[in-house]
């Protein structure tokens, strides 16, 4: 019973991920659409491949060298079995019980119990932890962070989050080049929107808000996979009491990461920098209150 409603929590979050993704889809097909009726087809057609190079270029060069990137931003050393042996054993337990082949582990000096996972494929993953994680978590919790890290390696969330960061992307630069061009008078094709004001006042307006959308429809797939890397975990350990005791440990410590770079703060268990989010429509995680929630009531069904 309680496996059947683990995986109808997996697929349904699944779903909604893909469903975010081709709204993003949509949105740029918006943008382009923007694009010709206010510039007409010649200037669209140019603009439109540009702006998906440059974001192409960007994203999956990061994309491609996640692993490096990252130990990079965040100060991370990679560390062997020698240096912390009952760290590996509880991360050999959880790639046993998920099939995943062994990642390559690092530490964080840092006074915020935070830890993350990244790589492009299973293959090149990666699982850091903070020094302070470390001290603080018992060994049932640690092993529902490292499922839950483990989780988003599994459900090649670093893909996932390039996509989606790939389509944002294009859309803010679409959209950024082309107000330039309108507040400039360039390429403007009034003949291709008949003089319709009302689709002319659409397109611009389709301009200005697309990069505030996009921006909402990346978050949204974020804080679905940190859900979708829970319900995972509790699949892989069978022990949704572990992951739930770990997100209290982060609940009660309001210390932050040191290194709160906005390319990389989604792909830690917590946020550093949520709690400054205007809105939570904007971050990336849901509030762990939630998560503690959820997990709780997986708890009652086993």
């Amino acid at each position: 019973m309680a496996e059947n409603n683990f995986r109808a929590l997996q697929s349904a979050n699944k779903g909604k991920t893909y469903f975010l993704l081709a709204s993003m889809g949509v949105l740029t097909w918006f943008v382009a659409y923007a694009a010709m009726t206010y510039f007409g087809v010649g200037t669209a057609s140019t603009m439109v491949p540009m702006a998906v190079g440059f974001a192409l270029i960007g994203v999956w060069g990061s994309y491609y060298g996640s692993d490096k990137l990252v130990l990079t931003l965040t100060g991370a050393k990679l560390i062997t079995r020698e240096d912390a042996p009952e760290l590996f054993n509880v991360i050999e337990e959880v790639v046993i019980a998920s099939g995943l082949p062994m990642p390559k582990v690092a530490i964080v000096e840092d006074s915020a119990p935070n830890a993350f996972a990244t790589g492009r494929n299973p293959e090149h993953a990666l699982i850091a932890f903070t020094t302070r994680i470390l001290e603080v978590m018992d060994r049932d919790e640690l092993q529902g962070v490292i499922a839950h890290e483990m989780s988003h390696v599994a459900n090649r969330d670093t893909l996932v989050s390039a996509v989606a960061a790939t389509t944002a992307g294009a859309i803010a630069i679409l959209s950024d080049m082309l107000m330039r061009m309108m507040w400039f008078g360039g390429g403007r094709d009034r003949d291709r929107s008949g003089g319709n004001p009302i689709l002319l006042v659409f397109s611009l307006l389709i301009l200005i808000l697309a990069p505030i959308a996009a921006i909402l429809l990346k978050s949204a797939i974020s804080r679905k996979r940190e859900s979708l890397a829970d319900a995972t975990a509790v699949a892989f350990t069978r022990n949704p009491a572990g992951l739930r005791s770990a997100l209290e440990v982060l609940e009660r410590d309001s210390t932050v990461v040191r290194q709160k770079s906005n390319s990389i703060a989604h792909i830690w268990i917590e946020s550093p920098l949520d709690a400054k989010a205007v809105s939570k429509m904007f971050a990336t995680h849901p509030p762990i209150a939630e998560r503690i929630a959820v997990l709780k009531a997986m708890e009652s069904l086993n």
